[in-house]
């Protein structure tokens, strides 16, 4: 099966060995994305830029690939803080329809740069 690489100034480039996003066949492969500003390559400041950021780069990573996050199958989030589940979940419902992807939600020490979030989806599109 081929791989076909997804970028986008639209989304904060990668900053390690990894693509923003791949498409493998019919399913696109969405790497986690984190509050980066992509004009800026900061760090947005506080969990309610940062989590919108989050969803803001991933939609558009998926516009990209010709999807949207319509598309999702599958999203896992990473939180520093599960305190901050409910709001990812209200911020979730601005950017996905039903049905919702299915969802995991980690809590992790820490993440890249210091961010609060960090979140990456699977799209399966037709």
């Amino acid at each position: 099966m081929s791989k076909t690489v997804i970028s986008t100034p639209h989304a904060p480039g990668a900053i390690g060995t990894y693509s923003q996003a791949l498409r493998c066949g019919n399913t696109i492969y969405l790497s986690g994305q984190i509050g980066l500003d992509p004009a800026s390559m900061q760090l947005v400041e506080g969990i309610d830029a940062q989590v919108k950021r989050v969803f803001d780069n991933l939609q558009a990573v998926a516009a990209a690939a010709g999807a949207s996050l319509d598309a999702a199958a599958k999203v896992t989030i990473y939180l520093t803080d599960l305190a901050h589940f409910v709001k990812v979940n209200e911020t979730m419902a601005a950017y996905f329809k039903q049905p919702y992807p299915a969802r995991a939600a980690i809590g992790v020490a820490a993440l890249p740069r210091g961010a609060l979030i960090e979140a990456d989806a699977i799209l399966v599109i037709e």
